[in-house]
């Protein structure tokens, strides 16, 4: 293993239409998942969700524009700097600003071994 791996976000693979940065696999990450979201102004399409079933706590981290976050009916507004912890139950949507967000975006279930979902991964990286 390398001792480090430094990229650009901009120069890394992106899914989804370009909305989905594949982060984690672009920096051989395997401790936790990490992901870069790039959402248009208002992007209505992200889907309410949790993670119940698997057990996965997540962080989103702000890193520009604005993005408001609705977790079990209650409304969280994030500027740049902006985080917020989610409980693993606990359903959540996001709402990016009229700017659009940039999202930095972590998960991992405690006390398990992360692995990488097979649709994330890049074919230099294990």
């Amino acid at each position: 293993m390398d001792p480090y791996t430094a990229k650009p976000i901009d120069e890394m693979t992106a899914i989804n239409g370009g909305i989905t940065i594949l982060a984690g696999a672009e920096l051989g990450v395997e401790a936790f998942g990490i992901q870069v979201f790039d959402f248009p102004p208002n992007f209505p399409d992200y889907p309410e969700h949790d993670h119940g079933d698997e057990g996965m706590e997540e962080v989103y981290l702000v890193l520009e524009g604005s993005a408001e976050f609705e977790v079990e009916g209650d409304r969280v507004a994030l500027e740049p700097g902006g985080m917020i912890s989610i409980a693993p139950a606990s359903r959540r949507k996001l709402r990016p600003g009229p700017e659009g967000v940039r999202i930095l975006a972590l998960g991992g279930v405690p006390g398990e071994t992360y692995e990488r979902p097979q649709g994330l991964r890049l074919s230099s990286r294990p």
